[in-house]
């Protein structure tokens, strides 16, 4: 057995497979960047998306055709929230006015440690339930 003729053939293969583990590597790599990219146009879509529907509401928001009227609606809604939410945080920030009435309901809670410990029953060996027919 030549040992130079198995020496080259290792050193062969071990070349084989580092230069397919870099190839490998270069196509992982590449898969990568491209999913990158996607996710990147993905998110250019949703702006899109985002900028399309302020556009409508902004044109059609009070007469909004068929399909865009519930989705419409709940914006129109969800404005008012935020207006009067607005306006109660002003009101709350006003200086110089008495604290705000705050009503806050809570239930009456014993604390656990004015909990009374009970006398233990006695107890007494289990026996069994006698079945009634």
């Amino acid at each position: 057995m030549d040992f130079r003729s198995t020496f080259e053939t290792l050193k062969d293969k071990a070349t084989d497979l580092a230069q397919a583990g870099v190839a490998q590597s270069k196509r992982l790599a590449e898969i990568a960047k491209l999913k990158t990219a996607n996710m990147a146009e993905e998110d250019a879509i949703k702006k899109a998306y985002i900028e399309i529907g302020k556009l409508y509401y902004a044109e059609q928001g009070a007469t909004p055709d068929g399909a865009y009227a519930a989705a419409c609606e709940k914006i129109t809604a969800s404005k008012a929230v935020i207006e009067t939410n607005n306006e109660r945080i002003a009101e709350l920030k006003q200086p110089g006015d008495p604290e705000p009435e705050v009503q806050v309901e809570a239930e009456a809670v014993e604390p656990a440690t004015e909990i009374k410990a009970e006398a233990a029953p006695e107890e007494t060996p289990a026996q069994p339930e006698e079945k009634q027919d």
